[in-house]
């Protein structure tokens, strides 16, 4: 969701999301082990390779990584060689500390289960820490799964797994290329999306949202708020009411409240 000014705050002291930290990372460096690493199976959270160097390993890396959807960026040898004094041969990975789970294999288990999904979409999340503490929430209210991008959020690191109190290693996290197509595909399986979102006139208290059925619910970043192309894609807008005078909520906050009023939804309707 976003704030009035179509943003939240972050858990910075200025509202400014803190750069991830990729030394709290498992590193490792070296064209053929990062392309070894991947084919033994190790999920990689994101690889560096120097900008301008060209040879087969590295068109190899970059071909895994694409059928792992795992980010890959061409930086500048000084970038590499801030990450690490070794002789890293121009590339340099990160082991993420969990493994992705696949979207599709989760949802179809769910419905082949008889249950109602509940999904949480993740639209460039930057913040380590309000990651951390989103999944958090996302465990105690009942997340099947946490939906992210390859690209533009945040790294999972030491940080945001110690933040999430172990959440992170409960509630699988899937990695997906395009979220455009993720919001397609959910929607084509009969999962209702909802944005929260202070671009509507809906609000979370009115008691006209339904998230009792299949429902994925889409939270926005901290610099902007949901993209306007996954916004026009949702079935549902909802916004959190604010009474006070500061116009703005942290976004991991806001996620608890918006999950706690499906979990509320759920648990009345089991009963």
């Amino acid at each position: 969701m976003e704030s009035r000014n179509n943003r939240y705050v972050s858990g910075g002291s200025y509202g400014r999301p803190r750069a991830p930290k990729e030394d709290k990372l498992e590193m490792i460096f070296g064209s053929r082990p990062i392309l070894e690493a991947m084919l033994a199976g190790k999920t990689l959270e994101k690889i560096f390779l120097q900008r301008g160097a060209k040879n087969p390993t590295t068109d190899e890396i970059i071909a895994e990584a694409k059928r792992f959807d795992v980010p890959v960026a061409t930086v500048p040898i000084e970038k590499l060689n801030n990450l690490t004094r070794k002789n890293h041969q121009g590339a340099v990975a990160f082991i993420s500390p969990i493994s992705y789970q696949p979207l599709h294999e989760i949802v179809t288990s769910l419905f082949e289960q008889g249950k109602s999904p509940l999904l949480l979409v993740l639209d460039r999340i930057t913040d380590v820490r309000n990651f951390g503490s989103i999944a958090r929430n996302a465990e105690c209210m009942g997340v099947d799964a946490i939906v992210i991008p390859s690209r533009g959020g945040a790294q999972i690191n030491a940080d945001a797994m110690k933040t999430s109190a172990g959440a992170l290693n409960l509630v699988p996290v899937c990695r997906e290329p395009n979220l455009k197509d993720t919001i397609d595909y959910l929607k084509d399986y009969g999962v209702q999306i909802v944005a929260c979102t202070e671009k509507t006139d809906t609000n979370l208290t009115d008691g006209s949202l339904d998230m009792v059925g299949p429902t994925a619910i889409l939270m926005g970043s901290e610099e902007d708020g949901i993209s306007p192309e996954y916004l026009k894609r949702a079935d549902a807008k909802v916004r959190i009411p604010l009474l006070g005078q500061i116009g703005s909520l942290n976004v991991s906050v806001a996620t608890g409240i918006i999950l706690y009023e499906a979990m509320s939804q759920r648990l009345r309707e089991v009963k």
